[in-house]
């Protein structure tokens, strides 16, 4: 037989189940119900008992209709109590389970005998039997895990998907004291500053994770609104809304009961925030999206899932082992991650079991697409989604509040995150200070490079000015050795035609013009001035031309003087003195150096 998928509503009066039964006959079908047992039959498919939270009552108002379209029966019940609230109908499992009996006739009774069959058969007890002092064994498999402890031995069987799942070697060996001493040292091993650091300082990315909202901000804040209206204290199915792949989980299911004592109760509550917790991590950092990394995300932020843990003694406990292990392990390593996660707990809680409910089947159904994950459905997840739909909400109610006075800071966590904090910022300020006197440096540096500049550029002004000037004055000079050229070439003349008339080759003098000065003004030598006139004449525009000029050093005059010697001897034995009537007599040379001979070096230098 087939159960069929089935839903079931509620409004004040009238309990609604809706079933789907595509491939039955409309005619052939039969329903029971009366007070909390509700059976439907449609060939192939048959829904054994619903156990309902409520009683109905059959009083005519009773309606059914098929939707032949859709293939789904839809029955309307009504309650025996108008108005009455059925929590949990949206339990699928829990109300699948068979009815318990109700007698109270005791499961174990002791069956009277006479005393005389009683002391017929009692053996005599041996007083002198001999005593041993108990000692308590050790079984090797008596370190339990899983769901309520209530497993052992199953990775004995399964040693090659070991590492995969948890991160604890040996389970099946190793004491709960031994698991929590060995994960506190891993974690404790696997920090890195640099990287909490990086995340700490450089929190774009974080901050944009922490601005996505998932579906339960939605549901707490409409749950929030309607209490606040009509004050109700229940879990209301229109906040939290099954799909049908959830509820085909449900109904998959084997329902059954646990035998819990108060110890292993406590370990189930805390396991479940700290599973919880992992979860909210892992759709708040993929945005609600699922990938490769979701399953490792919550096994491994989860030490009830990856260490096997069972020695939490408080929710302080989880919170602080899951605030380590977000520190420690998935790719965004944030303390603010840590608060949100404890929030976004804080909220499914308060949305009641419908909300946990929701979130266990979407870790149910990220572990069956793991291949190793598998185990931890095996273990913990199954057992929780068929436990957490028998949980009172009362109980709930209160681990919330407990969760919410909980409080949680960087220092409980044992990694030094405010030093390591504290001391980053003061090298991020020595370093802002160096930056800014670097900064100022430049400045100065730039300043000074600006002065410069216009220093320079000043003194490139006024030197262009100067060699302005300097060009005029070397053209000043160049025309005023031009004059001088041409002067000594007279001056030779002149030398040479008393010399010339002494031998008799030519008679008298010859006049010549010269130039004197800067060009504009022109003065007319005659020959028939006085020599000794004449050479003053010369001398004194020598002299003027002389300083205007730049001259250079002596030691290419020499050769200048010496190569004029030899292309113009002069004989020294016929040095005369001219008379008074200026006939006939020779120039009178100087001892001093003659400046007609500096002259031309220099012009021959710069030819």
């Amino acid at each position: 037989m087939i159960t069929p998928a089935f839903e079931l509503t509620q409004d004040p009066d009238f309990l609604t189940v809706k079933i789907r039964v595509p491939y039955a006959r409309a005619s052939e079908f039969d329903l029971y119900f009366e007070g909390e047992d509700f059976k439907f039959y449609a060939k192939p498919y048959f829904l054994r008992q619903l156990t309902l939270p409520g009683r109905i009552v059959e009083d005519g108002r009773e309606k059914a209709s098929y939707n032949t379209d859709e293939g789904t029966f839809t029955i309307q019940l009504p309650k025996e109590v108008p108005g009455q609230y059925f929590e949990g109908l949206d339990m699928l499992t829990s109300l699948l389970a068979p009815k318990k009996s109700r007698s109270a006739k005791p499961l174990v009774e002791e069956i009277a005998a006479s005393a005389e069959l009683c002391e017929e058969n009692e053996e005599e007890f041996d007083w002198e039997m001999e005593q041993i002092l108990y000692e308590e064994s050790t079984p090797p498999l008596q370190h339990p895990y899983g769901f309520g402890n209530l497993r052992s031995g199953v990775f004995q069987r399964l040693q090659d998907e070991l590492s995969d799942v948890i991160d604890l070697k040996d389970p099946d060996q190793t004491p709960a004291d031994e698991r929590r001493r060995k994960r506190l040292a891993a974690e404790a091993a696997k920090f890195e500053p640099d990287h909490y650091l990086a995340d700490f300082f450089e929190d774009e990315a974080i901050k944009h994770l922490l601005k996505y909202k998932p579906w339960w901000i939605d549901a707490h804040k409409k749950m929030t609104a309607l209490k606040r209206e009509s004050h109700q204290e229940h879990d209301s199915p229109a906040f939290v809304v099954f799909s049908e792949e959830e509820r085909e989980q449900m109904r998959k299911f084997t329902n059954k009961s646990y035998l819990l004592d108060k110890r292993s109760r406590r370990h189930i509550y805390l396991g479940l925030i700290d599973i919880l917790l992992a979860y909210c991590y892992e759709v708040r950092v993929n945005e609600g999206e699922k990938n490769v990394e979701s399953s490792w995300n919550i096994r491994k932020l989860s030490a009830t899932l990856c260490w096997l843990e069972v020695s939490f003694s408080s929710i302080h406990d989880v919170l602080v082992s899951f605030g380590r292990r977000v520190l420690c392990y998935p790719l965004y390593r944030h303390f603010e991650l840590v608060t949100r996660a404890f929030n976004d707990t804080v909220m499914i809680l308060q949305l009641g079991k419908a909300a946990v409910l929701k979130c266990l089947l979407d870790i149910h159904k990220i572990f069956m697409e793991s291949d190793p994950a598998y185990i931890l459905n095996d273990l913990y997840i199954t057992d929780y989604c068929v436990w957490i739909q028998k949980v009172k909400s009362k109980k709930l109610a209160a681990l919330c509040e407990s969760l919410q006075k909980t409080t949680l800071s960087k220092s409980h966590l044992g990694l030094e995150l405010e030093e390591l904090e504290a001391a980053a910022v003061l090298v991020q300020e020595e370093e802002k200070a160096l930056k800014a006197a670097g900064t100022v440096s430049k400045q100065q540096l730039l300043c000074s490079e600006s002065e410069t500049s216009d220093s320079e550029e000043s003194s490139s002004t006024s030197s262009s000015e100067t060699e302005g000037s300097d060009s005029d004055e070397q053209d000043s000079s160049t025309s005023k050795d031009g004059e001088i050229n041409s002067f000594q070439g007279m001056l030779q003349e002149e030398r040479t035609a008393p010399l010339i008339d002494c031998n008799g080759l030519r008679q008298g003098t010859n006049t010549s013009a010269m130039e004197v000065g800067d060009g504009k003004s022109k003065v007319s030598l005659q020959s028939t001035t006085p020599p000794g006139k004449l050479v003053e004449e010369l001398e004194m525009q020598i002299h003027s031309a002389m300083r205007l000029s730049e001259q250079p050093e002596g030691l290419a005059t020499a050769g200048c003087v010496s190569q004029e010697q030899e292309e113009n001897p002069v004989p020294e034995p016929d040095r005369f003195s001219g008379d008074a009537a200026g006939k006939g007599n020779f120039l009178e040379v100087s001892p001093k150096p003659n400046p007609l001979l500096f002259l031309c070096s220099t012009n021959e230098d710069e030819n």
